[in-house]
């Protein structure tokens, strides 16, 4: 059977790695990005450069979109000229693997189906190496039965686990829940990390010692880690993690939600932003107690 022509609009570093994925797997892909300068790898391989994301959902039969936040995700679907919407027709699907707010989602749901076409929101957790790995997760909103037409697609884009969590919009609540835990998790233990160094315990000496113990998480351990290293090289910029933390207290007062840890630890990464730490990685927070 034919693999689908897949649409990838958005080249940043998840992006431009999805759409690598997907043509390593032997699809057709058609990319998009502002600047072409960043498609020109991709291109080179055989993806085919689209001048609008309504010229990239013309020439395919799913469109992913990958970008930085809801007012790039809105002008890429939904410009009055040149919006993906307008390349649709109701035998394609619609997947927005960004991390936006869950209101969003929902607004853009509505347009897209009103439209005819499927949608599904679809964040992965996962970073460039996961990405580049296979070894993302997707959270999916979404009718069961669109996921079952491009579950294979996500699984080729580099999901490694494709989680159905629930309607539209419940991919995304997940994911910012998700990255608010992760967020928090980091934070604490650079907190703790500054705390110890107070008294003449280094992060190295701390971390050999945390990380051989129940309490410490995963994704903690590799967070303490690049702190003890001092690497912050960007998977997660922190002028990320804060419109990740903003989009979820946003959610948090639409829904009437007390989320009192969230809305202290924003103000922390917005503290690292304010010290020129915008573009470090999640764990340059750590920059800030030691």
């Amino acid at each position: 059977m034919n693999k689908k022509t897949v649409a990838v609009i958005g080249l940043g570093a998840m992006g431009s790695r999805i759409a690598q994925n997907l043509l390593s797997a032997g699809y057709a892909v058609v990319v998009h990005n502002r600047t072409v300068e960043r498609a020109q790898p991709l291109i080179d391989q055989g993806a085919i450069f689209a001048t609008s994301p309504r010229a990239a959902a013309e020439q395919s039969n799913v469109v992913i979109s990958m970008v930085t936040d809801n007012e790039v995700s809105r002008q890429v679907w939904l410009a009055a000229e040149t919006g993906a919407i307008l390349g649709l027709s109701p035998d394609k699907i619609a997947i927005e693997m960004s991390t936006l707010t869950v209101d969003w989602i929902r607004e853009l749901d509505a347009a897209i189906t009103q439209w005819g076409a499927g949608f599904l929101d679809a964040p992965v957790v996962g970073s460039r190496p996961q990405a580049e790995a296979g070894k993302l997760i997707s959270l999916v909103g979404g009718q069961t039965e669109t996921l079952a037409k491009v579950q294979t697609i996500l699984t080729d884009a580099g999901a490694a686990i494709v989680q159905h969590i629930g309607a539209v919009g419940q991919g995304m609540a997940m994911k910012l829940a998700v990255n608010a835990f992760f967020g928090i998790q980091v934070v604490a233990l650079a907190e703790l990390l500054g705390l110890l160094s107070g008294d003449g315990i280094s992060p190295e000496t701390a971390m050999d010692c945390l990380r051989e113990l129940p309490v410490l998480s995963l994704a903690a351990k590799g967070a303490g880690s690049l702190m003890a290293s001092q690497n912050h090289a960007p998977l997660f910029p922190i002028h990320l993690v804060e419109k990740d933390f903003r989009y979820v207290t946003q959610t948090a007062q639409d829904w009437g939600a007390t989320i009192p840890i969230s809305t202290a630890v924003i103000e922390i990464y917005r503290t690292a932003i304010a010290q020129g730490y915008a573009k470090d990685n999640i764990t340059g927070i750590v920059q800030l107690f030691v």
